[in-house]
């Protein structure tokens, strides 16, 4: 017998075994297209294949968790943008204003295309390259003033505002409007930020009023989070006076990056367990294909990640603050120095999302399947998800210690955001006089102490004092004696 008839003899029976073993799945692939086939030929109406399928997959996913999905092109360039921390565009922050719909600039990105251009806060966007955004979504707008570098984009304004029905000239255009040709870039994202913009748009890293006191605001985990935080610890170290306590804001932190988060823990940590994660252990058949063995043994072994030897700042008293936005590896970062003993931990608890999920691409190579494919462990052994039939009294999320439990909420809350955001917005000279702290109708002059209570009261447990630039009792800043000691919060107005 020939060679290569042998060969082929020999292949068929490992042929037909994979083809028997695949035969289930098999089935429901093609029940699934004759499904759609069947759709398409008979329905009363054409419907379109694209968004029949689309579809189709929120059934799939919406029997999974909420955080696994089918993730489209579009959703994919959003996606990389957060995690790169780079997009092609001009740099615009905008909001869509819920009275009229219209499209308001909130900020442009500092040293982008817009902020040269000399857009400014509160000014609206009219159309974009001609045609009119009136009624167009937010995520629309921004589609069309993101691109490639390099091209060229003209949009038009119209003056600040906080009347929506705005004043016409004779051509339909409102008064005040104008138009501007940007060039795109690829504009670059923050994700540590300081206590306030200075003039070229750099941070101050020192408290305002607590100059030995450094804030790092750490609002999202991307591929340059670390590299920034190295860089303000840097200018940190280098500032006078010398620094004497820290605090690492992760409030309305979604999370972000694994990897991020782990090498954010290890600035901070000589030794000690970092985070552990468990994934999915395979399965393990008996006689007829059957999974065997107890509940729970479809949970895999702990991967431990550990701390190495070099921390930044290694005696260094630190609060971290949290909320409950605090998710994902916002929560590692809190949950590895709370249980390494290496913060006071001060606001609210987070938000008990512990969950990794994986990208997985797709053979189109323009969507791909973000699947959970494993759950954070803390240090202490404690998990961080939260599940559906977890309530207040069960062990989730990152608490903050009992004498930094804090909430502001309503007005309270209002006006701490609008302090933060006047606060994050570089003081242009086109823009009239720089801030002053005595400069009473400026919402960003209020000190950070006063302005707002979270911070205040980490203030108070690093040992910084109830008044302004005052240590507790004379002594160097530090950690109370006992933080377990009830604090009375300040009044919720």
């Amino acid at each position: 017998m020939p060679k290569r008839n042998l060969l082929l003899v020999c292949l068929m029976p490992v042929i037909c075994l994979v083809a028997w073993a695949a035969r289930d799945r098999g089935a429901h692939g093609r029940r699934f297209g004759e499904v759609l086939t069947a759709i398409d030929r008979s329905y009363i109406e054409p419907v379109d294949e694209a968004r029949l399928f689309h579809r189709a997959m929120d059934g799939v996913f919406a029997g999974l968790d909420e955080h696994s999905a089918y993730v489209t092109d579009r959703e994919l360039d959003e996606l990389d943008a957060a995690l790169n921390q780079s997009f092609g565009g001009v740099g615009l922050q905008l909001s869509s204003d819920p009275r009229d719909g219209t499209i308001v600039v909130d900020e442009p990105v500092v040293a982008s295309p817009a902020w040269r251009a000399g857009i400014q806060t509160g000014e609206r966007i009219t159309a974009v390259d001609g045609a009119a955004v009136q009624g167009r979504a937010l995520r629309d707008v921004v589609a069309l003033l993101r691109g490639r570098p390099d091209t060229p984009v003209t949009v038009e304004l119209a003056r600040a505002s906080d009347d929506p029905e705005v004043i016409t000239a004779d051509d339909g255009r409102p008064l005040g409007s104008r138009t501007v040709v940007l060039t795109r870039e690829l504009v670059r994202t923050e994700s540590v930020l300081g206590d306030r913009r200075r003039d070229d748009g750099g941070w101050e890293w020192r408290l305002e009023g607590d100059e030995h006191v450094a804030l790092v605001r750490i609002v999202s985990f991307g591929e340059r989070t670390v590299a920034e935080l190295d860089a303000a610890l840097d200018a940190i170290t280098a500032g006078s006076p010398p620094v004497a306590g820290l605090i690492v804001d992760l409030r309305g932190n979604p999370g972000g990056l694994l990897t991020a988060a782990v090498d954010v823990c290890d600035r901070f940590l000589d030794r000690g367990v970092i985070v552990s994660t468990r994934g999915r252990r395979p399965p393990q058949l008996g006689t007829g294909g059957a999974p065997v063995g107890p509940p729970g043994s479809e949970r895999g072994s702990l991967e431990v990640r550990r701390a190495t030897a070099g921390a930044v700042f290694a005696d260094l008293p630190v609060a971290v603050l949290i909320d409950g936005l605090t998710a994902s590896a916002g929560e590692i970062v809190a949950a590895c120095l709370q249980d390494n003993g290496r913060s006071v931990t001060v606001g609210s608890r987070s938000f008990g999302k512990g969950t990794v999920q994986s990208l997985l691409p797709l053979a189109d190579g323009r969507s791909l399947l973000k699947l959970t494919t494993s759950e954070y462990v803390r240090p202490s052994g404690e998990p961080i998800h939260r599940r559906p039939h977890h309530t207040d009294a069960d062990r989730w999320g990152v608490s903050p210690d009992p004498a930094g439990s804090l909430t502001p909420m309503g007005e309270s809350l209002e006006r701490l955001l609008a302090w933060r955001r006047a606060r994050d917005r570089a003081p242009r000279t086109d823009r009239g006089a720089v801030r002053s702290a005595d400069d009473s109708n400026d919402p960003a002059a209020a000190l950070p102490r006063h302005a707002d209570p979270v911070l205040g009261r980490a203030l108070v447990l690093l040992g910084a004092g109830a008044g302004d630039g005052e240590t507790d009792g004379g002594s160097a800043p530090g950690f109370d004696a006992d933080l377990t000691a009830p604090l009375v919060a300040d009044p919720v107005r």
